[in-house]
């Protein structure tokens, strides 16, 4: 069985009560349960949330060599952090990034670029919570 894990980064802890109309009614927490209940036959599935970019560059750096797929949504330390995008280029594991929501389609021109993305295996982006299930399916497959 595969092991992947979800990380967070800042401020999805909010997930449910931080601006309902972008990022939607569910905590994290909610969804993290249907998620590990859909895939608890393909996937060993772990999930980790930061707010704090050394604690995610840590987290990284012990599983990405153990691992088999990470699942990151860095939240705003996509935009900036080369720290965390350090961290991506230096482990083995393949990571996908994740938003949830459009990035291209803010208001604010600073979320529509990642620093992520070319260490990734790829992004996907605009789905909603979905977007992580996308995720874990490329993961599941084989």
């Amino acid at each position: 069985m595969k092991k992947v894990i979800i990380i967070n980064g800042p401020n999805l802890n909010l997930l449910g009560k931080r601006e309902p109309t972008i990022y939607g009614n569910t905590t994290f927490q909610d969804f993290y349960t249907e998620l590990k209940n859909d895939y608890a036959k393909k996937l060993d599935l772990h999930y980790f949330q930061s707010n704090h970019e050394g604690a995610i560059i840590d987290k990284i750096h012990e599983i990405g060599f153990d691992y088999d797929g990470i699942v990151l949504n860095g939240g705003a330390f996509s935009h900036y952090s080369y720290a965390i995008t350090d961290a991506i280029a230096a482990i083995s594991c393949p990571v996908i990034e994740v938003h949830i929501s459009n990035v291209h389609a803010r208001t604010e021109s600073f979320r529509h670029q990642t620093v992520f993305t070319a260490k990734c295996k790829g992004i996907i982006s605009g789905f909603g919570l979905n977007s992580y299930r996308l995720a874990l399916e490329e993961f599941s497959r084989g």
